[in-house]
């Protein structure tokens, strides 16, 4: 057989060499050498040329140059089977641990002197390409091998590990997604292989991070090649989720993408603050120190944070408005003020409600129920005859609500005259509505469906009706909260006292004031308006026709108006505010984030219920209007249904004006993608 020789430096014909090809060392048999340029013949019987300084630092056996292609080729196949015996009876973790903590790097030979008194060829080939082979552990630095920490280890076995599990979910998500996606076109049940609980998890909270928009990098790999193929569908994963059933059909996205937490469960990892906070109210209750308060509600409210009190002062009226004090015994940057900060707002959506507060406090502790001492701060308004404001005067104090009436009561009290403070509640609140429309106020009037949902995914029902409008009841608290979170932004501004203020300061034509309740002359009304701004700039809120407004008659419901509450009542009894103007506005930027995206839930869902409700029906004809006939598209309302439809024009005949009535039915309602269609439209 060859010649044995351990490693000679000089690299010269008739020497084995190996050289790495792709990932894996190649043996090699070097045919001729020139000036560092070798040209060798491969295990694999390929001719090629390669420089010395591409060959691994272990050569030999030296073999006699004048050997024929057979002989090589059997050299070759002997040290390539004899190195593999070699390599697969190493361990090469041993040496590591033998290693490791000794020094940083070492050669080769360094590492067999740890296994062998004097290391053949083949030994030290054998050990190179272990050691090359555990890349967790060493680090290959031509002609010398790092050894890796055993903190760095572990971080590339997690690695490793993290990138094996990656590649199972994705091979296994692939296969699911694409039964799932086909399951779903066809409308029938999946069939679906045998899968690990394990990765059944990973993928189902995959499709949930999908849905709510955050994946991590990792699963967004995983994400991207699983679903490889699939159609750009805006709600791909949930309708994937759907099939699966790992979702019920009507699942609620838009709550995920707001990261709000549905229900009361979330507030039990809560429990210790919210008893300590029941406990602090229970030390410092007072004695009432009015009873004459009544509040006015819908019959379903719970969370009660407003009531009212009013006399008449000699031609004009004193009104105390009393507002729940949710804030009398909080923890502000605790962790259950900053979930609560991130909830934002109470959300009041066709399948229910999910309050802001936990309900220990929002609708029961801090709610003004009546009979029930809470803590509230009491604003007094003087007005004069004409309702002109002439002071505010806050306090905090603890009292006791004489009565929770609902709008159609006081409505009929109202109307029969057989309550006096009603009447006189109502007859304040005409005079207020004047002086705001006065000032150039846009009131909007028009019809409230209620959509209500019952069961849960297929077996959800969807009713829509019409509210009764209670008229003189609605106009007592719509006015009265106006003035009371008007009222007090001057207040605060009079006793520079920084809080959060809803401001629209732009300029309205003289006809945008009034009252609107045509669906034609809404919209083209609503079409001057700008969204407000939350700031801490007190300025005029145009569309209300007051001088400066700021949100705080609702603080069990609305993070604003809880953070205004705090910063009044903390000035009320310590002579300045919880935080200062600067505070407060770094605050406002992070909450009005919040409040956009919890809003978005609040204003699209009933929209999805209702298209559910025309998807249902979409073939019977129902009663549209038209309200705006500029551009090619045409917009009609549904005003029982509080839905406007995007129509072509030539659908709707030659002839079109703002107000004309038609009969129409839909070609195509998809509420997942807030599509309508108009399919027929008959003009009445």
């Amino acid at each position: 057989m060859a010649k044995t020789n351990v490693l000679d430096p000089t690299i010269r014909p008739g020497t084995v060499v190996e050289f790495m090809h792709g990932d894996h060392p190649q043996l090699a048999w070097v045919l001729e050498e020139s000036s560092g340029k070798l040209r060798l013949l491969t295990i694999n019987k390929r001719e090629m040329k390669l420089p010395s300084s591409r060959l691994l630092p272990w050569y030999g056996p030296v073999n006699a140059i004048d050997t024929n292609r057979q002989e090589i080729q059997n050299i070759l196949n002997f040290h390539q089977e004899k190195r593999g015996v070699i390599q697969a009876s190493l361990d090469v973790m041993d040496l590591w641990e033998l290693a490791q903590g000794e020094l940083e790097s070492a050669p080769l030979s360094w590492f067999a002197g740890l296994l062998w008194e004097e290391p053949d060829s083949d030994q030290l080939a054998a050990l190179g390409r272990a050691m090359l082979s555990a890349k967790s552990h060493f680090k290959f630095r031509p002609p010398n091998f790092e050894i890796w920490s055993a903190e760095m280890v572990e971080q590339k076995m997690q690695k490793q590990a993290e990138e094996k599990e990656r590649e199972a979910i994705t091979s296994t998500g692939q296969t699911l997604l694409q039964n799932l996606w086909a399951a779903y076109n066809q409308g029938r049940k999946p069939q679906l292989p045998e899968i690990d609980s394990e990765l059944t998890d990973s993928l189902e909270q995959i499709l949930r991070n999908k849905i709510s928009e955050t994946l991590n990098e990792a699963e967004r790999k995983v994400w991207t090649a699983a679903s490889k193929g699939l159609p750009e569908h805006p709600h791909l994963a949930l309708l994937l989720a759907q099939t699966w059933g790992v979702l019920h059909v009507h699942h609620n996205y838009q709550l995920d993408e707001a990261g709000f937490e549905w229900g009361n469960k979330w507030s039990e990892s809560f429990t210790n603050e919210i008893n300590n906070i029941e406990k602090d109210f229970s030390n410092h209750t007072q004695e009432a120190e009015a009873e004459e308060f009544i509040s006015i509600d819908a019959i379903t409210t719970r969370d009660i944070d407003d009531a009212f009190r009013i006399e008449k002062n000699g031609t004009g009226y004193r009104l105390f408005i009393a507002l729940a004090r949710p804030d009398a015994h909080w923890n502000f940057d605790s962790p259950l003020d900053k979930a609560v900060l991130s909830r934002a707002t109470s959300l009041y959506l066709p399948e229910g409600t999910s309050h802001m507060m936990p309900e220990q406090l929002g609708t029961g502790l801090y709610s003004l129920l009546a009979g029930e001492i809470r803590p509230v701060m009491v604003a007094e308004f003087s007005l004069d005859a004409d309702a002109n404001l002439l002071s505010v005067t806050p306090r905090t104090t603890w009292a006791r609500i004489k009565a929770n009436i609902t709008y159609e009561t006081a409505d009929a009290a109202i109307e029969d005259k057989t309550d006096e403070s009603l009447v006189l509640a109502h007859q304040l609140a005409g005079k207020l509505i004047e002086h705001r429309i006065k000032s150039g106020a846009c009131v909007i009037r028009k019809p409230e469906p209620i959509v209500t949902v019952e069961g849960e995914g297929t077996q959800s029902k969807v009713d829509i009706s019409l509210k009764t409008p209670c008229l003189r009841s609605e106009l007592v608290i719509s006015e009265f909260m106006i003035l009371a979170n008007s009222g007090l932004a001057l207040w605060s501004k009079d006793n520079n006292v920084p809080i959060l203020h809803r401001t629209q300061d732009i300029a309205l034509p003289q006809e945008a004031a009034g009252i609107f309740t045509e669906p034609a002359e809404i919209l083209r009304t609503v079409k001057l308006l700008l969204p407000p701004v939350l700031e801490t700039t007190p300025k005029r809120h145009a569309a209300l026709g007051v001088p400066a407004y700021s949100p705080i008659t609702s603080p069990l419901r609305r993070y604003t108006d809880f953070i205004n509450m705090a910063q009044v009542c903390t000035y009320l009894e310590n002579g300045a505010p919880r935080l200062t103007i600067e505070e407060l506005d770094s605050l406002a930027v992070h909450l009005g984030m919040r409040i956009k995206a919890v809003g978005a839930v609040q204003r699209f869902r009933p929209r999805y219920w209702k298209l559910v409700y025309l998807a249902k029906q979409r073939k019977a004809f129902q009663s549209a209007v038209m309200v705006d006939d500029t551009g090619p598209m045409a917009t009609l309302a549904m005003p029982h249904l509080q839905v406007n439809i995007r129509a072509p024009k030539k659908m709707l005949g030659d002839k079109l004006y703002p107000g004309q009535r038609f009969q129409i039915n839909f070609s195509r309602v998809d509420p997942l993608t807030n599509e309508i269609r108009l399919g027929e439209a008959l003009e009445e």
